[in-house]
Order: C-alpha cells, then sequence, then structure tokens
C-alpha cells in the first residue's frame, strides 16, 4: 500500500492594502512621539520661558496698551473690510460688463494690485502728501491703513464676487426679467444676494487675511497709540530685549482668526449640505 500523498501547501497571504495602511500609520505615530519626548526632554524650559513666557512682561502688556492695540487692529480691519467689499463689488460687475473699457480697467486694476505686495502699497500711501504738496488722507492714519488695505482686498474679493455672481442660475435672472423687472432691479434683489451668500466662506478668508495683513501698519510710522498688535508687541520687546510681547499679540492675532476660521468651516459645511 502506497504512503499516502502529502496534501498540497497553502501559500501564506501578505498584509492586505489596510493592514499596511494602518502599520505605516502606526509607525508615523511611534516616530512623532518619540520626537516630541526628545523635544520635551532636551528643551531648556527655564530659557525658553524667561525669552518667550516672562510673567512680569506679560502683565506689562496688558497694563501698557495691549487692549487699546487689539481694539486697533480690529478697527483697521474692519475699515478695509469696508472699502474692500464695496469695491469688490463695483470691479466684479465692471468685469462682466458688456462695456468694454470697464472689463479692460477692472482686469487691469486686479491684476496690478494682485500682482504688488501690500507693503509696497503701504509705503506708497503713506508717501502721498510727499508727492501732492497739500494733500491730505482723512482720518489719517485710519485713512491710510483703510484705503492701502482695501484697495489691495477689493482686487482679491473682486474674483470671489465675480465667481459668485457667475455661480447663480441665469434661468432666475431670464425669470425676474420675463416679468418684467429692470436689469439693475434683479441685479440687487436676485443675483448679489444669492452670489454673497455662495461667496461668503470665501469672503470669511479674505477677512482672516485682512487681520493678518493690518499687521503691515507699522511700516508707516503711525504714533504709539495709534499701534496694532504687531507694532505695540515689536516697541515693547524692543524696549525690553524680550520676546514675550510679540509673542502675546501673536496669541491676540489667534483669538481673532481661529474663531473665524472655525465660522468658514462651518459655512462651508452648511454650503456643501445645501448642494
Amino acid at each position: 500500500m502506497s504512503a499516502p500523498e502529502h496534501a498540497p501547501a497553502v501559500p501564506r497571504r501578505g498584509l492586505s492594502p489596510r493592514q499596511r495602511s494602518q502599520r505605516w500609520r502606526l509607525a508615523q505615530y511611534a516616530v512623532l512621539a518619540a520626537l516630541v519626548v526628545v523635544a520635551i526632554f532636551s528643551a531648556d524650559w527655564k530659557q525658553i520661558g524667561d525669552v518667550f513666557f516672562r510673567p512680569a512682561l506679560i502683565k506689562a502688556a496688558f497694563t501698557e496698551g495691549l487692549p487699546e492695540a487689539l481694539l486697533k487692529t480690529l478697527e483697521y480691519t474692519a475699515g478695509a473690510f469696508v472699502i474692500g467689499l464695496a469695491g469688490g463689488t463695483i470691479l466684479a460687475l465692471m468685469r462682466l460688463s458688456s462695456v468694454g473699457p470697464y472689463r479692460w480697467l477692472a482686469t487691469a486694476y486686479i491684476e496690478f494690485f494682485r500682482g504688488l505686495p501690500a507693503i509696497v502699497v503701504f509705503i506708497a500711501f503713506s508717501l502721498l502728501p510727499l508727492a501732492f504738496e497739500g494733500m491730505t488722507i482723512p482720518f489719517d492714519p485710519y485713512g491710510v491703513v483703510w484705503l492701502a488695505l482695501g484697495i489691495v482686498a477689493a482686487a482679491y474679493m473682486a474674483e470671489v464676487i465675480r465667481a459668485g455672481i457667475q455661480a447663480v442660475p441665469k434661468g432666475q435672472i431670464e425669470a425676474a426679467r420675463s416679468l418684467g423687472m429692470p436689469p439693475g432691479l434683479a441685479l440687487r434683489k436676485i443675483v448679489l444676494p444669492q452670489a454673497f451668500r455662495i461667496v461668503l466662506p470665501a469672503l470669511a478668508n479674505d477677512l482672516i487675511l485682512l487681520v493678518k495683513d493690518s499687521s503691515l501698519v507699522f511700516i508707516i510710522g503711525v504714533s504709539t497709540s495709534a499701534n496694532e498688535l504687531t507694532g505695540f508687541g515689536r516697541e515693547l520687546a524692543n524696549s525690553e530685549s524680550n520676546l514675550t510681547p510679540l509673542i502675546v499679540a501673536g496669541i491676540c492675532y489667534l483669538i481673532i482668526t481661529l474663531p473665524l476660521g472655525i465660522l468658514v468651516r462651518r459655512l462651508e459645511a452648511k454650503a456643501a449640505r445645501a448642494r
């Protein structure tokens, strides 16, 4: 009687793609945790606290003008946003106009100011009174800051608003026209409200950028009482030879921008559900 034949060997299966992905992710977590541990135990926490988080200077920042600087930042941002939104809406309508010169002017403006760094615009506006003798910009320094930031913001907002207008279904405009509604009234009552709802998350992002761009105010050499957060933190840091005031100013920027970032994400999620 012949010996029983052996059953064929079952080939070993390798890891599935999902298992490989999990192992790779765990390896990344392990490397990250190791780096954090090394950083924690190798850092000189006493020196870090003394240079970046000195308690006496944190207290001094709040007592020597930080709330006023925070308010100035909000004022500069709000005024620039209003100017940018109004200018951006006009430019967007000019870009969509059937009149050629309007389109050319709007395109030239948008391309020019989107290509220039905001700091160049700040410097140019601060020097305008030297170029034109007797010229004054109202509400100085607010007028200079609002115009410089607003002019740049208008170029970016114009493209956002134009995209929103073009996203409004044309059928609604045609329906309004068929009911005898004048074009200007249809634009104000139907097109623009829907366009602004569509681009609201993008406009909120532009507002966040304006908050950060307001830090360029110190370039034009405003007085101490007109300083925004960066100018205030910079002056106090220079006088104390310590970076704590700048860290405090940076935290104040986060207090402003983080809630705006959360608002943007919620608006985007709401818009996605609506689609």
